[in-house]
């Protein structure tokens, strides 16, 4: 059952991706969505006066060896050329699939028929009551990803180990600050993000996973540091006590996939209204970290698909970091975990 603060806040959002009643609007969800999302969405969408239908799919069964969470490739659609043609013919869709569109194989075919995509976190949606549309989030992200894109290498560094050398020739840079407004474009609610997705060979040096650092997949808190060596984008030694390393070294060894040892994207986060400490209040059920991978002044390392490196695969972690430093040719975006003043509310940009 939906609440009306939850229409209210959805319909917020849908307007500021210019949805209005003379927007087509397609609610996309699987048999296996939360449906107080799908009818949230829903109802929200005909507030606006969009006209709306819904195309919901079955969702595939899982081959295993292992579940999969927060890929962000949704295989609902699986080529279904007539949802692909629904989806393709609408100028919005509110992607209410467990795992999303964005690392999905249909995506390019949708964006290239001018839909508009947002993207709506699987996870109770008393979430969205805590984050405030903030239009000035736009602006800094617009900055991040202008000063990302101008630099040539990207370098982090933490108290406890961490020195990433990252060459971004060839990477794709991008943004989301959880609204999409242009024709063929996709955004992930709630927004705040800078990241880049390198080419391949482009990731060099050690990355230390500290405690109260987030493993999204497993949505949980690190209690145990975990060490990766990486060469050539991939972690090639994995050494930690505890039960932390030998899990997260079990579940990418469990698909048999070379590419899930290798990086997906860096980046990031920009959203002070996105908590770190949210995953902590939540059943796991009830909570996708989408709000995780967006704190601000987190650094963001993913490994897995990475389309620029032509790497493809169904193993995947997002692990949002703490107190690192994060610099672009030498000049500080985060410092120790905070940002720096010019990607601030406030700071005029």
């Amino acid at each position: 059952m939906t609440e009306w603060a939850w229409i209210e806040r959805y319909a917020t959002q849908f307007a500021a991706c210019n949805v209005d009643d003379t927007t087509s609007a397609v609610v996309l969800s699987e048999s296996r969505s939360r449906a107080d999302i799908v009818d949230t969405a829903r109802l929200a969408l005909a507030s606006l006066g969009a006209t709306v239908i819904d195309v919901m799919l079955p969702t595939p069964s899982n081959p295993g060896p292992l579940p999969i969470r927060s890929t962000g490739a949704s295989q609902a659609i699986a080529g279904n050329t007539s949802a692909i043609a629904a989806l393709s013919a609408a100028d919005f869709v509110a992607d209410c699939t467990v795992e999303g569109l964005l690392h999905a194989p249909e995506l390019g075919q949708l964006l290239d028929a001018g839909t508009r995509i947002l993207m709506i976190s699987n996870e109770h949606p008393e979430n969205v009551e805590r984050w405030p549309h903030d239009p000035g989030l736009a602006d800094r992200v617009n900055l991040g990803v202008d000063w990302l894109t101008e630099a040539s290498v990207m370098t982090v560094s933490s108290a406890a180990g961490t020195d990433l050398q990252i060459n971004l020739e060839g990477a794709f840079r991008a943004g989301s600050y959880g609204w999409c407004t242009e024709p063929g474009s996709i955004a992930h609610w709630p927004g705040g993000l800078v990241l880049a997705f390198p080419a391949a060979g482009s990731v060099n040096g050690t990355l230390v996973l500290a405690p109260g650092d987030v493993n999204l997949t497993f949505k949980q808190y690190v209690a145990d540091p975990i060490t990766c060596v990486i060469a050539d984008d991939h972690v090639v030694e994995l050494t930690g006590d505890g039960v932390d390393a030998e899990l997260f070294r079990s579940y990418l060894a469990a698909f048999d996939e070379p590419e899930a040892w290798a990086v997906s994207h860096v980046g990031w986060g920009m959203n002070p209204a996105a908590r770190w400490e949210a995953l902590a209040m939540w059943d796991k059920s009830d909570h996708n970290g989408t709000e995780l991978r967006a704190f601000a002044g987190n650094f963001l390392y993913s490994t897995g698909a990475n389309e620029v490196a032509g790497r493809f695969c169904r193993g995947h972690f997002d692990l949002p970091m703490r107190n690192c430093t994060v610099s672009l040719d030498g000049r500080p975006v985060v410092t120790d975990g905070k940002l720096c003043k010019e990607l601030l509310p406030g700071s005029g940009t």
